[in-house]
């Protein structure tokens, strides 16, 4: 990517596209310049632009780890022209994406710590890059729990993932699925995510905790952890819905004195109580 120009993308071909859920879809992207393959790098919570040439761009983070080298993946829900656009491209197909941006989840920090990734729905993609990031680097860290809910069975995303996950030894992983949204085989939770994370009774000695998912959610699991003894600056998050730009230009993630494609999208709970009451 040009330094003269930050809104010039880099040229990516998709080299693989997944059926995730209904109407969500996972791109492996490589570049399409080798000299930007080699010199392109980022850390786990950053974020890019994806573009679809004369539709636009929308805002995702980058999936896929840092430890994975070669490509970057993005999963997004096809919700409007943008994505609508994405979505019908095919493999081989030629898009634009633009980063990586935003701060980043700090790994370094957590190491000799427990760590909990809490996430629903769609947003299972933010932490499957910090997730995989540290199942890389298993070594740094000491117990390692996901869980993660969605409305049904067929809304969960990265199964061939949760399966893999499911029989590592190295590793706790806990599905749940709202009421009525079961199948027969089902063999995970019932519930929404708060009152399963209280049942869990996760410990929160040398534990940090990471969340992600709708407002809601996270609105209702955040006191979950703060009455499980989690301090609020072991709390972390991700504010990527709130950005457009990118780099703090257009405003829209404006909250106070803080830009969050600039100063986040990574939060801990001790930061946003600092924000405005939005957030």
């Amino acid at each position: 990517m040009s330094e003269k120009n930050i809104y010039l993308p880099y040229l990516m071909r998709i080299a693989e596209i997944t059926e995730e859920s209904p109407a969500v879809k996972t791109f492996r992207l490589e570049f399409v310049d080798e000299i930007a393959a080699q010199s392109f790098d980022f850390k786990t919570g950053q974020f890019g632009l994806y573009s679809a040439f004369g539709e636009g761009e929308s805002t995702f983070c980058i999936a896929s780890s840092p430890t994975r080298k070669g490509y970057i993946e993005c999963t997004f829900r096809e919700v409007g022209r943008v994505t609508a656009a994405l979505a019908d491209k095919e493999v081989g197909d030629i898009v634009g994406f633009r980063g990586p941006y935003g701060n980043v989840f700090p790994l370094e920090d957590w190491k000799g710590k427990n760590l909990v990734f809490i996430a629903g729905g769609i947003a299972l993609p933010p932490l499957r890059s910090v997730i995989w990031n540290c199942l890389d680097l298993r070594d740094w860290f000491q117990d390692i729990t996901v869980v993660y809910g969605a409305r049904s069975v067929k809304d969960l995303v990265y199964k061939r993932e949760l399966k893999e996950w499911s029989e590592r030894p190295d590793m706790k992983l806990v599905t749940t699925v709202d009421p009525g949204g079961e199948t027969p085989d089902w063999q995970g939770k019932i519930g929404f995510i708060p009152p399963v994370v209280e049942q869990l009774g996760l410990a929160a000695e040398n534990t940090v905790a990471i969340v992600c998912g709708p407002p809601i959610m996270i609105k209702l699991t955040l006191p979950v952890l703060e009455k499980l003894g989690f301090p609020p600056e072991r709390i972390f998050t991700t504010l990527e819905n709130r950005m457009k730009c990118g780099v703090g230009k257009c405003g829209r993630c404006n909250t106070g004195s803080s830009y969050v494609c600039k100063d986040g999208p990574v939060y801990t709970l001790a930061e946003l109580n600092e924000l405005p009451a939005e957030y």
